[in-house]
């Protein structure tokens, strides 16, 4: 008896640690964002596919660079995704979405999350300079537009957060790209441009579904000041700004400007559907959230995919 209740002992013990260290992960993914980091991954990689197929320069011959880019711009946009939430954590816990971050719950010492996220920046940048010069300044510019410019300057004092925080969320594909070919192309330009506009209407999305929680954070988000008829004509009017930007990717083929077009007119139609219904604000402001994101993916998977076919 003695024996068992000693090996039941130890497998609780293991159990616990399992659990903690689990715990642990967890609270480091979410501290850095990781599925912010993840999709970012994603147009970083079309920025450095496109720039290889356009230059005629092969893959595995650069497949040196092509992992220092995904790694260093992702280990960049994690070091400030960490020093963001470490900046927030004392508005945090008045969102629903945001309260269980690590620095809120009080699983991971504020510093701590700092300097974390300081190292990432530097490992980061380290990584980048393996590349090239451009793409390296264009990663700093992301980092300045991200942690000074929105999270410690305009997100709390002005509705026009989310275009001021929308350049840094444009850049990966242009980190991608500048690491192939540092001669930035007017395609990557309008990478940059696809990525700038979508995130207005993504996140004016979101923050009509959080409104009460943004405001009781104190952050001036668009419904918040001006109410959801303004943000609503907002949002359209980005996503009709994106109409025109396919054709001027017109070398990726006519099957990618068909597949474009249809995703922007898919998201304009969606988007009118239920416009002036204020019964369904909730149902709309979900809808053209959720196409957002199906959209951001399919459009960029389906750059590279039509390059290969």
């Amino acid at each position: 008896m003695a024996d068992t209740k000693v090996l039941d002992e130890a497998a609780i013990k293991h159990h616990s640690n399992d659990i903690r260290e689990t715990t642990l992960w967890k609270d480091f993914l979410s501290l850095i964002k990781v599925g912010i980091v993840n999709s970012n991954a994603i147009t970083t990689f079309t920025g450095i596919w496109l720039a290889l197929y356009f230059s005629g320069k092969g893959f595995l011959a650069n497949i040196d660079v092509v992992l220092f880019t995904l790694l260093g711009s992702s280990l960049v946009i994690a070091g400030s995704c960490a020093i963001n939430n470490y900046y927030d954590r004392d508005i945090d816990h008045l969102m629903e979405r945001t309260k269980e971050r690590p620095t809120v719950t009080g699983k991971m010492n504020p510093m701590h999350a700092l300097w974390i996220g300081i190292f990432l920046l530097t490992v980061g940048f380290a990584l980048m300079l393996m590349t090239t010069i451009t793409a390296t300044i264009i990663s700093l510019v992301g980092v300045v537009t991200y942690i000074f410019l929105y999270t410690m300057w305009s997100k709390r004092l002005y509705t026009i957060n989310t275009v001021i925080g929308s350049v840094s969320g444009a850049v990966p594909p242009l980190i991608g790209w500048a690491a192939i070919d540092s001669n930035l192309s007017v395609m990557a330009w309008v990478l940059f441009l696809i990525m700038f506009i979508w995130q207005p209407p993504h996140f004016l999305a979101l923050a009509m579904r959080r409104t009460e929680e943004y405001r009781a954070a104190n952050i001036p988000m668009l419904p918040v000041v001006h109410g959801f008829d303004v943000t609503k004509r907002q949002i359209m009017v980005w996503v009709a700004c994106l109409i025109p930007l396919p054709f001027y990717l017109y070398e990726l083929g006519l099957g990618f400007l068909i597949l474009a077009t249809a995703l922007n007119i898919g998201w304009v139609i969606i988007g009118i559907k239920g416009f002036k219904n204020k019964e369904i604000e909730m149902k709309w402001a979900t809808k053209m959230f959720v196409y957002s994101i199906n959209y951001l993916t399919i459009l960029f998977v389906s750059m590279v995919l039509f390059t290969i076919i």
